[in-house]
């Protein structure tokens, strides 16, 4: 229950600007891979399987699309606008395969406030450690709304 506790809100949208920018970096490692895998009971075996997976032309295993989606969604509602925001909106292009154990390093940067609709266009750019883009988006958030009292103080002012 939320009574009561103090919860961190990300920003407002009159706090965001255009051309604000956050970087993440995230390594791919098994116990990220094996969790999704266990969630999602996913079991591509170009995913976890290095015999199936080298007679393709990736020639190993690849990451899931969608641990990537997640790790740019995460990193939206934690840090850009952050907690209490939602995406509404999202256009992802996967460029490049993602491998196990790999470094990836994603650029955000707010490329439109919209104050009317309540609005914030973020696009993001991944690349992998060699510098070779892996994934290319563009994602309309709903940043936090200002949180009102559950009570009213006003209940006893004749009093």
């Amino acid at each position: 229950m939320l009574l009561g506790k103090k919860r961190k809100i990300g920003r407002m949208i009159e706090e965001i600007s255009v051309g604000e920018k956050l970087e993440v970096t995230e390594k791919i490692d098994d116990r990220e891979l094996l969790l999704y895998l266990g969630i999602s009971n996913d079991n591509n075996p170009l995913f976890i399987q290095h015999d199936y997976a080298s007679l393709t032309p990736f020639k190993k295993p690849i990451v899931p699309q969608i641990m990537l989606l997640a790790i740019v969604t995460g990193a939206i509602s934690k840090y850009l606008p952050g907690p209490g925001s939602s995406i509404k909106k999202q256009e992802v292009t996967f460029l490049n395969p993602v491998y196990h154990y790999e470094s990836l390093h994603f650029a955000f940067e707010v490329s439109d406030v919209n104050k009317q609709d309540h609005e914030i266009t973020v696009k993001v750019e991944g690349e992998n450690e060699e510098g070779t883009v892996i994934l290319n988006g563009q994602f309309v958030v709903c940043p936090p709304y200002p949180t009102k009292p559950l009570t009213k103080t006003t209940s006893f002012e004749n009093f």
